[in-house]
């Protein structure tokens, strides 16, 4: 009989990586470099990565009538990228300058917000990565590590974050978790004094 670990070992590594993230602080400096003509439409599209923490494929594919506001907050319904439904959360002073912007944009209900290709949407981004002088690699994707870091440390709740970011794995929500944890870590550890 073979003893075989319980979790595979590749979900396991990756369930344990640390992955890279903006503080909120680098997201406002990011958005703040946007500038020209469409500096609101680029400024809206970071700060929907950033706050939703949608895929950049689902950013670009959002439409007005895909942003609904309550009493509770902002949703927006978006079709992951496997094809499924979700509603994931959004700010109400987001939402409501996503529908202003639409607005003011003459858009119909089911046109697309950011009329831009995913090309243009990483080169927004790398541009105002290099105004604000962000010494990471800057990318969409790395918006939306940036909000489940955020997420998770506001609510501490992995399961909610797993939900909220469409993870159909567990094991892929986890490694938000260790990034959490290792930073914890080295700050307890750097507060131990030794005598000499």
């Amino acid at each position: 009989m073979v003893n075989r670990p319980l979790i595979p070992r590749a979900l396991l590594s990756q369930a344990l990586s640390i992955v890279p993230y903006l503080t909120r602080e680098e997201v406002a400096r990011l958005a703040a470099a946007c500038q020209g003509r469409n500096r609101l439409r680029d400024e809206l599209l970071i700060l929907t990565l950033f706050q939703t923490g949608v895929r950049i494929s689902e950013a670009l594919s959002l439409t007005p009538r895909r942003i609904s506001i309550s009493t509770e907050g902002g949703v927006l319904h978006i079709q992951s990228k496997a094809g499924k439904a979700r509603q994931v959360a959004c700010p109400r002073n987001l939402a409501y300058r996503l529908k202003s912007h639409a607005f003011d944009k003459k858009l119909e209900l089911d046109d697309r917000i950011f009329q831009i290709n995913r090309k243009r949407a990483w080169q927004i981004i790398k541009e105002a990565a290099e105004r604000a002088a962000i010494g990471k690699r800057v990318h969409p994707h790395l918006l939306r590590h940036s909000d489940a870091i955020e997420r998770l440390r506001q609510t501490g709740n992995p399961r909610a974050l797993q939900v909220h970011l469409g993870h159909a794995s567990p094991f892929m929500t986890m490694r938000y978790l260790s990034t959490i944890t290792a930073e914890e870590a080295l700050k307890i550890q750097q507060q131990v004094t030794f005598d000499g």
